[in-house]
């Protein structure tokens, strides 16, 4: 079964700029309710799109004061908790990062280690992936970030 995420901040200074649970060095960071890690809330949404569970606002409403500033591993392992009661493991990941600046390039790596380790997936099925927007629209002008990701997920068992 397989699963894609989107989500997108606007970036504001002052704030953290998180990705995978990985800091980044940078002098703006995503505006949310929650700690802003807009590549964990792609992936939450395409885990949840690959078992049929819905979205991440449905599981975690920023309309919740519980998740004001949350750390949003705790969202990934949550979801990961109700995977495995269904039976179903990870089998790979593979994100696209849209961010003009910082470029992301030293972070890579770091950021593929997290995940792999958050998700109890082996590092090699976790690749990411960063572009600019070549100056163009809200991302190219350095307003916002945006995340896609997409994941295969199966059913315990099966042959990988």
């Amino acid at each position: 079964m397989v699963g894609f995420g989107y989500d997108s901040h606007k970036l504001v200074p002052g704030r953290k700029l998180l990705l995978g649970g990985v800091l980044i060095e940078s002098e703006s960071g995503a505006m949310a309710h929650s700690d802003g890690d807009t590549l964990l809330h792609a992936l939450c949404d395409a885990l949840l799109g690959a078992a049929g569970l819905g979205d991440i606002g449905e599981l975690f409403p920023d309309s919740e004061i519980k998740y004001k500033d949350a750390d949003s591993k705790i969202f990934v392992k949550e979801i990961i908790g109700l995977l495995k009661k269904k039976s179903l493991n990870i089998v790979n990941i593979d994100v696209t990062i849209l961010l003009e600046k910082p470029k992301l390039n030293k972070y890579k790596q770091a950021i593929r280690q997290s995940i792999s380790e958050l998700c109890k997936i082996p590092f090699d099925r976790v690749n990411i992936k960063a572009k600019t927007n070549e100056g163009m629209g809200f991302v190219g002008h350095s307003e916002g970030i945006a995340v896609y990701c997409i994941c295969e997920i199966q059913t315990k068992g099966s042959d990988l």
